[in-house]
């Protein structure tokens, strides 16, 4: 396969979408004062959906992020209540996309919990969870929910395993260990039958996440028989790393049956790839961006086909439009701004305003001012009538299938709703956490629970602090129960002088 390189350079050609600009919200529509984290993993650390604006925030003791009614702009008050109960710095927050009060967030230290938000957002701090999910043995880095499913969730830990949890019941039910290293991204295709992941490893695989079995990687393999082939396939596989990319980040391209990744070439430039889905030896297409050393976060919509690429660190977005023929990509335009990013939050297409017709909304994560700035793209149009050609039918707010029927291997795609009337359906659909006692947790024969050793500094001194508090508690008990023998000895005693008199 040939790899085409192309120049991102605007070239005229007939596109709907060759004249989408950025729109940044009024003042008044942003929101200022916000503690947003300084913490410096590779992560958006914020999520939208429409009602509610969830960021993680910069706090000490413990991990915290603090969620915001969409409605509710302007200053933030330095006092408002934040959801706050883990006990390590929160990594990744993720909107259930059917509950839309139902978010989940994963942390230092190694749990992944399930939080119900109450209309109308958050009057105290909250610190119990509905759900508690521990398997990892290490911290966790990402969460992601299946996209057809109302009760699965994937996790990745630093210990180079993924865990799908079943929500239904609370409990993992399949561990993914085929990465050799730490999982930079996953995406799931349009009906969650595959995830694809880009690992630390410097490889891109394609994973069939209900058997654990990998499909596509971009390894390349040679079975060899004689001196000559080894080293005719050593030149074959050197002359294909130099073309591929070191990848960071992957998204599933809807159902064109591609993927794109963004990455770091050989010559350290900022770069993004278009892969086919069964066959990942070699990239469709490589684009070089630019030489700055941010990194490069991809966002696809499937409605019109368009890739935006925000970095971090940078102020810009640039958007491409995705064909199924050459030249494939199709850069547009770019939205410029002085303020850098440090991650961006995507609006789903059920909240975005059709009227104006705009087809995405980012929400600019601003650290610097503790500021989030909303940044719509629209599609200038003159008339006021409902655009149809750039509204078409779009995944909605109603599960397509359960936890248990996609375990037991059923595939459909989603729920699809039209945007014509506005959204103002409510979701009937009420999330029911499981009921859960203390106990192993087993996975493909492993208790992921039973002796974790500590693998860093910070983990030690966690599982110290956690054995000194429950060798205290546990003082503490035994002493209370000492006090109580005490008086039931004094009790038997006055029983044994009070008999005799009274006989």
């Amino acid at each position: 396969m040939t790899v085409t390189k192309m120049s991102w350079r605007p070239s005229y050609r007939g596109s709907k979408f060759r004249n989408v600009y950025g729109k940044v919200a009024n003042r008044e529509h942003c929101f200022d004062g916000v503690p947003i984290t300084k913490n410096v993993h590779d992560n958006h650390f914020c999520a939208v959906n429409s009602k509610f604006l969830a960021v993680v925030t910069e706090s000490a003791g413990g991990g915290s992020f603090i969620v915001l009614p969409v409605s509710q702009s302007g200053r933030l008050d330095s006092h408002f209540p934040k959801v706050c109960g883990h006990q390590g710095n929160v990594l990744d927050i993720k909107w259930n996309p059917f509950f839309e009060n139902i978010i989940a967030s994963c942390s230092e230290d190694t749990s992944v919990r399930i939080w119900e938000i109450p209309e109308g957002g958050l009057r105290l701090n909250m610190t119990e969870a509905v759900l508690e999910l521990y398997g990892h043995s290490r911290r966790v880095g990402l969460i992601e929910w299946h996209p057809t499913s109302s009760g699965i969730l994937l996790s990745a830990g630093y210990d180079y395993k993924i865990l799908i949890w079943n929500l239904e019941i609370g409990e993992p039910v399949k561990m993914i260990d085929c990465h050799t290293d730490v999982i930079l991204s996953m995406s799931f295709n349009t009906d969650g039958s595959l995830l694809a992941t880009s690992c630390k490893d410097r490889k891109l695989r394609v994973i069939e996440p209900r058997s654990g079995v990998v499909l596509q990687s971009s390894t390349f393999l040679c079975s060899v028989t004689t001196k000559r082939e080894a080293s005719f396939c050593l030149c074959i596989h050197q002359q294909a790393s130099c073309k591929n990319h070191r990848v960071n980040r992957v998204v599933f391209l809807g159902n064109m049956k591609r993927l794109l990744t963004t990455g770091v070439s050989r010559w350290n430039t900022r770069q993004i790839a278009l892969w086919d889905q069964e066959d990942l030896s070699l990239p469709i297409v490589e684009e070089d961006i630019d030489g700055l050393s941010g990194l490069l976060f991809p966002f696809y919509d499937a409605d019109t086909h368009m890739l935006y690429l925000a970095g971090k660190g940078d102020g810009n977005i640039r958007y491409f439009e995705i064909t199924t023929e050459k030249p494939y990509l199709q850069y547009l335009m770019e939205f410029r701004s002085p303020a850098p990013q440090k991650g961006l939050g995507v609006m789903p297409k059920h909240g975005l305003d059709v009227a104006a017709c705009e087809v995405y909304r980012f929400y600019k994560l601003i650290t610097l001012k503790g500021y989030i700035e909303p940044v719509s793209m629209i599609v200038p149009r003159r008339s006021d009538t409902y655009q149809e050609d750039i509204y078409p039918m779009t995944a909605g707010t109603e599960p397509a299938l359960s936890a248990s029927e996609w375990l037991s291997g059923i595939n459909r795609d989603p729920v699809l709703m039209s945007l014509k009337d506005g959204y103002h359906r409510p979701n009937q659909l009420v999330f029911k956490a499981p009921v859960k006692e203390k106990k192993s947790v087993v996975v493909n024969g492993i208790d992921l629970l039973e002796n974790v050793p500590p693998r860093t500094e910070n983990e030690l001194l966690r599982m110290f602090f956690r054995q000194q508090d429950e060798l205290r508690r546990l003082k503490e008990e035994l002493t209370s129960k000492d006090v109580r023998i005490r008086q039931l000895e004094l009790e038997l005693n006055n029983l044994k002088n009070v008999s005799p008199n009274n006989v």
